[in-house]
């Protein structure tokens, strides 16, 4: 069970695992919306999801034609990702993960608009 919240605190979440997979995004938009070298999201079934407080705190921003992006409209905080061309599945941000994520990120998008300034991980 992976528990979450916005920055403000007006917004929490749990989301029930398993998560399909982990990713850092450098997609441009993940950029600007994060306002850092890439969104970092745990990818898991929409039906675990549960808003336990602060719904009314949640507005989505249409990015793309399928794409929509939630944050907490009080503080900013992004908060989940979503596609309309799979509605059965959602990403969380692990930045608003109350405790650290333990699992691996096993994947990285859009690496040819990977920051140059990001460091390169050492491979030992």
């Amino acid at each position: 069970m992976l528990r979450g919240s916005c920055l403000c605190g007006a917004v929490v979440y749990s989301a029930a695992g398993p998560v399909e997979s982990a990713s850092h995004c450098y997609c441009t938009m993940c950029q600007k919306q994060h306002g850092a070298g890439a969104g970092t999201y745990a990818n898991l079934a929409r039906a675990g999801l549960t808003i336990e407080q602060g719904d009314a705190f949640i507005t989505e921003y249409a990015s793309s034609s399928h794409g929509r992006r939630a944050f907490c409209r009080q503080c900013g905080s992004t908060l989940f990702w979503r596609s309309e061309e799979s509605p059965q599945r959602i990403a969380v941000t692990l930045g608003t993960l109350d405790a650290p994520y333990t699992g691996p990120v096993e994947r990285e998008l859009y690496l040819d608009t990977k920051p140059a300034w990001l460091p390169v991980a050492d491979p030992d």
